[in-house]
């Protein structure tokens, strides 16, 4: 649902020159290759939920939090092994973290009971969450500063095609060699990353993400911790509906095949996360396009179960549900640098934390709420109602540290914290 804006700090590889450019190209490539294969890994399994659930005789409450335990482990991966990363070279951190990831996905193919699926899926979150950031900074790196967004650009684009064109592609072909097939496919895209990584990128450091105690640092200012809980809290409304989304529409609108509702989902978000950053840039209002997005995401959660029984109209929500939930981060971030210029990196990356411990904690209250009774076509009123409650936290408290922070930078005196 959000990309992660990497700590880039020193270069992680030489500047580039005009001849290397065609190197400097397939290695940004190859790296948009394994982040396509950790974008279809984290989103596909809400759509093969239902065909995992009956192969495994667990209900899909219980089958969800195979994908908490991707998001959680995905969040703390990368802070937790960011000491033990620093000074490593880029291909062999990348590469450890593919080989991870693939075997991770492997075993998940061949698991044949519950526990095993969580164990596979915990290890595939630690492999995606070593990778995606490293892979970040090292595109960044190599590009140098005068391509270094295009770079960037490529590398995280390669998540969201995965998650809008190879969810559906691989909720399809579970169609017809069931939803082990599925993984196999991402094993296989696994190794071809890892081939290529290991193969033809270049020689340079990694640049770790930054450190677990540097992020809860950061995190005690009194102007990023709002911003954060209100990552947070989107985190758990956004993914916490689309874990289960198969099973809403399966209760809500009687849907049996969701194929081209994850198209609808994905291409709202494809459409969001690109026209927000220009609307930002524009508007220089990051804190008012919050609250839009936030209302958007409030809304459309709240149409789901209104317009289920005419399931033509259920790509709207889904379409604005997708464009708010991707869109949410980028002003997000905006918010968190200004609030600490001098940590940008550092805030940024909390965010990023927030957003997947937020992912993690949706998809296991929704079980939560299932298992307890609660039919999945109420599940979008309880998310509705977390996104609403990120809304005040953004007018209220977000609002207030905002103005706060400014004027006592302008009285001389450091900024409340």
């Amino acid at each position: 649902m959000t990309g992660t804006t990497p700590h880039t700090g020193p270069e992680a590889a030489p500047k580039t020159t005009p001849e290397a450019t065609p190197n400097v190209v397939r290695s940004v490539l190859l790296l948009a290759l394994g982040a396509f294969a950790l974008g279809l890994d984290a989103y596909v399994m809400a759509g093969l939920l239902p065909s995992v659930a009956t192969d495994l005789k667990v209900s899909e409450s219980t089958a969800g939090q195979m994908v908490t335990v991707f998001t959680l482990c995905y969040a703390l991966a990368a802070p937790l092994f960011a000491t033990v990363l620093a000074g490593r070279p880029a291909r062999l951190a990348l590469g450890l973290a593919l080989v991870v990831f693939t075997a991770a996905n492997a075993l998940s193919a061949l698991a044949t009971t519950l526990p095993v699926l969580l164990l596979a899926r915990a290890l595939a979150g630690i492999g995606a969450g070593v990778y995606s950031p490293i892979a970040a900074a090292t595109a960044a790196g190599m590009a140098g500063p005068e391509r270094r967004g295009r770079s960037l650009a490529i590398v995280m684009g390669g998540m969201s095609v995965g998650t809008v064109v190879g969810v559906p592609v691989g909720v399809l072909l579970a169609e017809h060699v069931g939803w082990r097939g599925t993984l196999w496919l991402v094993t296989a895209l696994g190794l071809l990353a890892l081939a290529g990584v290991t193969t033809m990128l270049p020689g340079a450091e990694a640049t770790p993400p930054p450190p677990l105690r540097e992020r809860i640092r950061v995190l005690g200012d009194r102007r990023v911790a709002p911003v954060a809980v209100v990552s947070l809290l989107g985190g758990i409304a956004s993914l916490g509906l689309y874990t289960y989304l198969a099973s809403f529409l399966a209760d809500a609108a009687r849907v049996g095949d969701p194929v081209g509702y994850l198209w609808a989902w994905g291409i709202g978000g494809v459409l969001g996360s690109l026209l927000v950053g220009p609307l930002v840039d524009r508007t220089g209002k990051a804190f008012t396009v919050v609250a839009g997005i936030l209302s958007v995401l409030v809304a459309a959660h709240l149409m789901l179960p209104a317009v289920a029984p005419y399931t033509w109209a259920l790509v709207v929500p889904l379409a604005l549900w997708g464009a708010a939930g991707w869109a949410l981060q980028v002003p997000q971030q905006h918010q968190l640098i200004d609030a600490r210029p001098d940590h940008a990196p550092v805030a940024v990356s909390v965010n990023s934390s927030a957003v997947y411990l937020g992912s993690a904690a949706g998809s296991a209250l929704g079980g939560l709420l299932m298992a307890a009774g609660l039919p999945a076509s109420r599940l979008p009123y309880c998310t509705a109602a977390v996104a609403l409650l990120a809304l005040l936290l953004h007018l209220t408290v977000v609002r207030s540290r905002g103005r706060r922070g400014p004027a006592a930078a302008e009285r001389g005196q450091p900024a409340q914290r």
